[in-house]
């Protein structure tokens, strides 16, 4: 599964040269090779503040080299070279020293960003004394840290005041490609990640259309900059976003925006709908809290270790009852926050329903949303089911458009769904989600 925040890996593959020399792979702990650049490139007798500030930005340099798929980008099979340069110097059988180590274990599970920007920030950097370049100065860091600037004060010297420190997620992800195809009605932080590359793209290939919605879901305008897309750079022309259209996506995304430059250009924060942020908390209410509502109460439904209480879109005493419920179900460590990684457990745990159940559940399962978003142009059986509800809508409510019951996401679909949202004062998008396609059962259902 992607996810658009940065996470801290276990493990990175360093290719032990050049990129295109004939070396050898190996892959390590993260902490180990963080320890020996840091061990090859600084001095263990310098100012502790020193070392802390330089092991920061050896850090960031791999991160952004794995957020941003550097290499992977480019059909290689590592996420990093030993070479100083390309990258950092990586010597093999090095020796570490012990304060570094330490404070290696301390703070490797921290980034640096810059402004509102999620990506780790590219944190160039040179000895300065033999070359100087647009980032820190490692001897000019001892400087500072000798004038009792803290790791902290110094890098803000170098890469701004707007710098921020943030902890990330420990995870054995390593690459961010998804894993799977994207197509019409794929929804989550892999669109999210490929609409806002493609837009940058477009600013340098005008003929690929830019994409109004960046919403994370996959719909006809992702479809059209994708096949634009594929046609300019020589890719089957099919829409879909497969691994070899992702890999390019980001190659060229990489190569316009110069992500290998101090100042780089990413994912800000106001970009990304908090669907698709690190967690959700008691008391927030909203879109997404109805999603969780809606997943939990199915849940419920059917395990009666679950108690199926009424919930809205206020993460509320109800349900906290219920979620802390599904956490000791299925063995997560009950809190009032839901996290990404708990979100997936749910969402499994609804995927699991929709495909294993009782015979005498078979009915009520038929009503469930199919878990991925149904956009103009889909063609399922799912759209079908839909469109029975729809067609039940229909008969009682004359103000609907209409609907033919075809398993095709057509014209009168879309504007039959518009109509259901604008009623009931549901963001009208075309697009069903989990809250429309509830509410629309529930009208259909109604006597």
């Amino acid at each position: 599964m992607t996810i658009i925040y940065p996470v801290i890996p276990n493990t990175i593959t360093v290719h032990l040269g050049a990129p295109n020399d004939n070396s050898k792979d190996i892959t390590i702990l993260f902490t180990d090779y963080i320890k020996n650049v840091a061990s090859s490139e600084i001095y263990p007798t310098w100012p502790y503040e020193s070392l802390k500030a330089n092991i920061r930005v050896i850090i960031n340099f791999a991160l952004n080299r794995i957020y941003n798929e550097w290499y992977r980008s480019k059909g290689y099979n590592f996420d990093i070279t030993s070479s100083p340069a390309y990258d950092q110097k990586y010597t093999l059988n090095k020796g570490i020293y012990s304060n570094i180590s330490n404070i290696v274990d301390s703070i490797y599970f921290e980034y640096i960003v810059k402004g509102n920007q999620i990506q780790p920030l590219f944190t160039s950097y040179c000895d300065g004394r033999n070359t100087t370049c647009n980032g820190l100065s490692q001897w000019g860091s001892v400087s500072l840290a000798n004038s009792n600037k803290t790791d902290i004060e110094i890098l803000k010297y170098y890469y701004g005041n707007d710098i921020i420190i943030k902890t990330g997620e420990i995870s054995d992800v390593k690459e961010y490609y998804p894993g799977y195809d994207l197509k019409l009605g794929s929804v989550g932080n892999p669109i999210l990640i490929i609409e806002r590359a493609l837009n940058r793209i477009s600013d340098n290939y005008p003929a690929i259309p830019k994409i109004k919605d960046t919403l994370g879901i996959y719909l006809e305008e992702t479809k059209d900059a994708v096949s634009k897309f594929q046609q300019i750079f020589l890719l089957p022309v099919s829409g879909i976003v497969d691994k070899a259209t992702w890999y390019k996506i980001r190659y060229v995304f990489n190569s316009v925006s110069k992500l290998s430059e101090l100042y780089t250009e990413g994912l800000n924060l106001e970009d990304v709908t908090f669907l698709y942020n690190d967690q959700i908390s008691y008391g927030d209410k909203g879109i997404e809290v109805k999603y969780i509502a809606y997943f939990l109460s199915s849940l419920a439904f059917f395990n009666n270790n679950i108690p199926n209480l009424k919930i809205g879109d206020v993460f509320d005493n109800n349900m906290l009852t219920m979620y802390n419920a599904f956490q000791k179900e299925y063995n997560l460590k009950e809190s009032d926050t839901i996290t990404y990684r708990d979100w997936k457990v749910l969402r499994k745990a609804y995927d699991d329903l929709l495909t294993s159940y009782p015979e005498s559940y078979k009915d009520w399962v038929m009503k469930l949303y199919p878990d991925y978003f149904l956009v103009y142009g889909n063609k399922s059986n799912d759209i079908k089911r839909y469109q029975m509800f729809l067609y039940e809508i229909c008969k009682k409510y004359k103000n609907i458009p209409g609907v033919r019951v075809n398993g095709i996401f057509d014209d009168l679909t879309l504007a039959s769904v518009k109509k259901i949202q604008k009623d009931n004062n549901i963001d009208v998008t075309g697009v069903v989600g989990p809250i429309t396609w509830d509410k629309t059962v529930e009208l259909a259902s109604m006597d």
